[in-house]
């Protein structure tokens, strides 16, 4: 039961970024690599700002603007010097690697002793990992209610344009390359919120904590638009994060089934492809049936 608890809670936190994810992956519909950059960005320099003194929540403004910078540069090379998308982001997250070693000086930092966005938690005698759970759940309904108001918006409508059809919005006068920058400093600005808080509740930053990011926020994504279909966007972004924590819970349960830890890459890379998958292998089975039926019939 603990561990069941435990997976809900990282789901919980994870969601945060694939909630940052979703704005580049399926609002302006490119496949940006920044972010397996850009989260240990934010872990990177919200757990320097705290060791040197600050505290947790300016470092948490520190990370997001640091993964927006990020963003902005992925934006550019985009847009300005015409480098594909997919390109200009491993670009973005090659430089960001030695970024992230120049901010924390070494391969890891620990925050053993130092007070973090939990800290206000340790005096509520809440049972373990709800603080994890409470803090998830606050900083996702944040984030998803700011995502409702703003895509609401022109602005935010205009956006949503550049991602859905691009020769379009640009017909309608929408600047499309000032569109996708705002769009990827949103995206990278969240994905880095989700660094820090992570790192935060780990306890440290390490250079290597954004392997396979983008994989994880991916499969919380994929997850939650397969099982959950034809919602509203506000519903959408609730089944991401219900994904999030759908996506841990399997992976809890493969752990419990005895499988080595070290393939858990290799399982969530499999877990992903039967999810991308699954919308083809239904209808494939319903022109079976379908086909099965008339033979049937006849």
């Amino acid at each position: 039961m603990n561990m069941i608890i435990s997976a809900v809670s990282q789901g919980l936190l994870w969601s945060i970024l694939a909630l940052g994810l979703f704005v580049s992956f399926r609002i302006l519909d490119l496949a940006d690599m920044t972010t397996e950059g850009a989260f240990p960005l934010g872990a990177a320099v919200a757990v320097q700002a705290i060791t040197l003194g600050a505290n947790p929540y300016i470092a948490i403004i520190f990370a997001i603007i640091a993964g927006s910078s990020a963003g902005l540069i992925t934006g550019f090379l985009i847009t300005k010097l015409q480098i594909p998308s997919l390109l200009a982001g491993i670009l973005t997250m090659t430089g960001l690697y030695s970024i992230n070693l120049r901010v924390m000086g070494r391969a890891n930092i620990s925050l053993l002793g130092k007070n973090t966005i939990f800290t206000v938690f340790e005096n509520m005698n809440l049972p373990r990992h709800f603080d994890t759970i409470t803090l998830g759940l606050l900083v996702v309904a944040m984030i998803i209610g700011l995502y409702v108001i703003f895509f609401k918006t022109e602005f935010g409508q205009a956006v949503i344009a550049t991602g859905d059809n691009e020769a379009m919005a640009r017909s309608l006068g929408i600047s499309t390359n000032t569109m996708k920058i705002v769009g990827l400093m949103i995206s990278n600005g969240i994905v880095a919120l989700a660094g820090s808080i992570i790192a935060q509740d780990n306890g440290y930053a390490d250079i290597s904590m954004g392997i396979g990011t983008i994989v994880i926020g991916l499969a919380s994504i994929i997850i939650g638009e397969v099982l959950f279909t034809n919602v509203s966007f506000k519903m959408r972004l609730v089944c991401l994060m219900l994904g999030s924590v759908l996506y841990r819970l399997i992976m809890v349960m493969v752990l419990e089934a005895g499988m080595n830890p070290n393939d858990f890459k290799l399982i969530s890379a499999v877990l992903l492809t039967f999810f991308l998958a699954l919308p083809k292998i239904k209808e494939t089975y319903y022109m079976y049936s379908l086909r099965k039926k008339v033979k049937r019939n006849d």
